[in-house]
């Protein structure tokens, strides 16, 4: 296994870490069975949160005896102080623990969200109170697609970690300035949907004798992403003890991944002919390009796809995506090569016309 330091905590943590998400779909049993082979394989960097059902549970039961094996880390959702104040106490009794390593506000994805809890009385106070007193050691944030949020996160100084999406097909656009922002103020980085809600890996019949192992599209995906050195680690979520194994193989790979590589993985990803996350099905792979007119089908397909896939709040962000694109749709003169090098086989002309008449009537 291979490590990195978490930002400005100073913590070694593993670059795959055991995503807790999936736990309620589990039993104790099984649960104890994964976590347990976790720690065995190096893994050393557990998250969960409050809502997460009965996973804190799960993880205190199955780990009590090994407290000084892991770097435990939880989340709690409320805006306000007193109520985060509650959720950490929670958190504590069911994590059978005196001390959060990490503890998160969760899912702060909106220029609102945030004036909110760093407000007098916020949530934010509750980790500045909680920290002083000892019972959590370091403080961070969640983030889901909002740049502008991520980005007060990163530079307001009183977080030592953000958790954001990022993947080989849909990396919400963090890597031009997230990622390197991140990197510049020692900001640790945790990375979540790495398999894109677990649509990123090959399905058992494609295996001769079952299902392979380890998974070349799991570990290539986890690759990908733990191959931007501004990421510290990936926490992929587990329900299976088989799972972890696979995630784990990433510890022993060579990093980062060459470009023959990612091309490899792109191209077995787009032989699945599968909708991923939010529903594309474009992978954004730029195979397509360049396009003898210019026309930047990706960015056209990706704002599409936020217009159409993300919250109604949000949406407007698709719209500004397409408004920004240099060259649209209009100017594709039906030649037909992007097709030829489209790897998902897509019928890129008919898309691209949908998505001039999507904006058309669009608000």
């Amino acid at each position: 296994m291979q490590y990195r330091t978490l930002g400005r905590t100073g913590v070694e943590v593993s670059i795959v870490s055991f995503g807790a998400i999936k736990l309620p779909r589990i039993t104790q049993e099984e649960s104890t069975a994964a976590l347990n082979r976790a720690l065995d394989l190096g893994v050393n960097f557990v998250d969960t949160a409050r809502g997460y059902r009965d996973s804190e549970t799960k993880i205190g039961i199955a780990l009590q005896k090994r407290r000084d094996d892991y770097i435990l880390a939880t989340k709690t959702p409320t805006r306000d102080a007193a109520g985060a104040m509650e959720n950490l106490e929670a958190s504590l009794k069911e994590l059978r623990t005196d001390v959060i390593d990490l503890w998160q506000l969760h899912s702060v994805s909106d220029p609102d969200s945030f004036e909110k809890v760093m407000a007098p009385g916020g949530a934010a106070e509750a980790l500045v109170n909680a920290k002083e007193q000892g019972k959590v050691r370091h403080i961070g944030v969640t983030s889901h697609r909002s740049h502008e949020a991520m980005r007060r996160a990163i530079t307001c100084g009183l977080f030592e970690t953000i958790m954001l999406c990022y993947n080989a097909l849909d990396s919400e656009a963090v890597e031009p300035e997230i990622l390197p922002l991140a990197k510049k103020h020692n900001v640790g980085v945790i990375v979540m949907k790495a398999l894109s809600g677990g649509a990123l890996s090959t399905p058992p019949e494609e295996g001769s004798e079952g299902p392979l192992r380890p998974d070349p599209i799991v570990v290539g995906s986890l690759r990908y992403v733990v191959s931007n050195d501004a990421v510290t680690t990936v926490i992929p979520g587990i329900e299976r003890v088989a799972e972890i194994e696979d995630d784990a193989a990433v510890g022993d790979a060579p990093l980062p991944m060459t470009e023959a590589e990612k091309d490899a993985l792109l191209r077995r990803i787009g032989g699945l002919r599968r909708d991923f996350r939010y529903g594309q099905v474009c992978l954004c792979c730029g195979y397509c390009q360049p396009c003898p007119e210019g026309v930047l089908v990706p960015e056209i397909l990706r704002a599409a796809d936020m217009y159409q896939r993300y919250p109604k709040r949000v949406k407007y962000m698709g719209v500004e995506a397409y408004q920004a694109i240099e060259v649209g749709p209009e100017h594709c003169e039906q030649c037909g090569e992007c097709e030829e090098q489209c790897p998902a086989g897509l019928p890129v002309r008919e898309k691209l016309k949908e998505v001039a008449a999507l904006f058309a009537k669009a608000d």
